[in-house]
């Protein structure tokens, strides 16, 4: 087992790395197992099923990373690795045993106990689901994906942290079309756990919301261009939230002065309604775990509290070289990758108001109940949304939905000028891309109203 070597051998590993210098070492080691199954044009065309096991060894010295990663990890392999980073050989001081930390999964139906037949009919029933729709359905394209990864983490601290992660992506995208025009519908379930996410929300109810957007957006009037108040629905997830101010807040951007919000804790950001928190100890969250890529705990941070600013996400190196501790965001796609910040499970916190209420004391906006992909300037805090599913808002009613719509605007100043914050939360999942590594998380908001937010579109208002 590589693992207990790696477990006996560490001492002698970080031992050599840390001979020339350094402070701080570090051992990760991960074994994943992967399914992907792909259906589309009634049949599951794609199927992926691997093992992938690897060691990556960090050095941190003089505030600079060097990293080495080998996927045959025999004592030869990583010493080689180790006298590469440290340019040299011999004894350094490391600290054994000094903390020990074993993480694991809850769940009650285990991936890995189950065949692919098994997981061929979730997609099967999705397909049937967005097809009994009829001929406007065009093209159904379902997804399943269940992953277990197996870490652990030894560094020259003396800490050994492990975690046995498992979780089950879902998701359906529907194309429909009608008298040339063609929309897409799009939705998504996820869980840190195993297949008993279908007990939560059935393949059904995946492929009924996916196909009903799709559907819906043929009937619906193009898009105003214009300003208009907004109403985030808490079924929009926190796209933005994630986009528009999580990144702003990672540390290493900070640090870099890749961000809007450096030097601006103790500072007043956002309305005072507004509290943003980062959790990877919720339970069941796609973003959660026991450890993070470092073997820091998962932790609950505060980084605005009633508009305040008051913290950002660290990683062990960020953090060093701001004399604090981690905050257990250090997150890596896998032992290949160095770890970086990144979030975990990131919201807005609810609030007080009845969401239905918010709706009704708005005169004229968009109401926007799902999200799609945009881009963010994390230096700026400028921003660029699709709205996947969208709506008027007219004398304090939902009147039609819109389509072709775009949100424009500034993170900081869009959480200034939120006026009104839901008792609702909805919670979106999501692979997180930054540098060229994915992970997951998971994003959300209570409903909000922004003041004012411009709205590309195909007519002016």
């Amino acid at each position: 087992m590589v693992k207990e070597l790696l477990k006996e051998k560490s001492p002698f590993l970080l031992s050599n790395l840390l001979s020339q210098g350094g402070e701080f070492g570090e051992i990760f080691y991960e074994r994943v197992r992967l399914c992907r199954m792909h259906l589309e044009d009634n049949k599951i065309d794609k199927v992926q099923w691997g093992l992938e096991e690897g060691v990556g060894i960090r050095l941190v010295k003089e505030g600079k990373t060097y990293y080495g990663y080998t996927t045959e990890p025999n004592v030869e392999n990583l010493m080689e690795i180790v006298r590469t980073l440290a340019r040299g050989q011999g004894q350094g001081a490391v600290k054994v045993g000094q903390k020990r930390i074993k993480g694991w999964t809850s769940l009650i139906i285990d991936p890995d106990e189950k065949d692919l037949q098994y997981r061929a009919q979730f997609l099967q029933r999705a397909n049937e689901t967005a097809r009994s729709y009829g001929n406007r359905v065009r093209q159904v394209t379902a997804v399943l994906m269940d992953r277990t990864r197996d870490i652990l983490v030894i560094n020259s601290l003396g800490e050994i942290a492990e975690d046995l992660q498992k979780r089950v992506v879902f998701f359906v995208d529907v194309t429909a079309q009608e008298n040339g025009l063609m929309q897409r519908g799009y939705e998504s379930a996820g869980i840190r756990g195993g297949f008993e996410l279908f007990e939560r929300v059935s393949p059904e109810e995946v492929a009924k919301k996916a196909t009903e957007r799709a559907l819906l957006m043929l009937r619906a009037r193009p898009a105003p261009a214009g300003t208009f108040t907004v109403v985030l629905s808490g079924q929009a997830g926190g796209t933005m939230i994630h986009e528009a101010v999580g990144h702003g807040l990672e540390a290493d951007l900070v640090q870099k002065g890749l961000s809007v919000y450096k030097d601006r804790l103790g500072q007043r950001v956002a309305s005072e309604l507004v509290t943003v928190i980062d959790d990877a100890t919720l339970e069941s969250h796609n973003g959660s775990f026991a450890v993070d890529d470092e073997g820091t705990p998962a932790q609950r941070t505060v980084l605005i509290e009633k508009g305040y600013l008051v913290g950002y996400m660290h990683n062990r190196l960020t953090a060093m070289k701001e004399g604090r501790q981690s905050t257990g965001n250090g997150r890596r796609q896998s032992y290949a990758h160095i770890p970086m910040v990144r979030m975990t499970n990131t919201y807005i916190a609810p609030g007080k108001d009845n969401p239905e209420d918010i709706i009704r004391d708005t005169k004229r906006g968009i109401l926007v109940v799902k999200m799609g992909g945009g881009e963010v300037n994390t230096v700026t805090g400028d921003f660029v949304f699709e709205v996947m599913e969208g709506y008027m808002i007219e004398g304090g009613e939902i009147t039609h939905p819109i389509r072709s719509a775009t949100l424009i605007g500034n993170g900081p100043k869009a959480l200034q000028d939120v006026e009104g914050v839901g008792s609702d939360l909805g919670w979106t999942i999501g692979t997180c891309g930054k540098d060229g590594q994915g992970v997951p998380v998971t994003d959300a908001q209570p409903t909000l109203r922004i003041k004012s937010m411009v709205l590309g579109g195909t007519e002016v208002s």
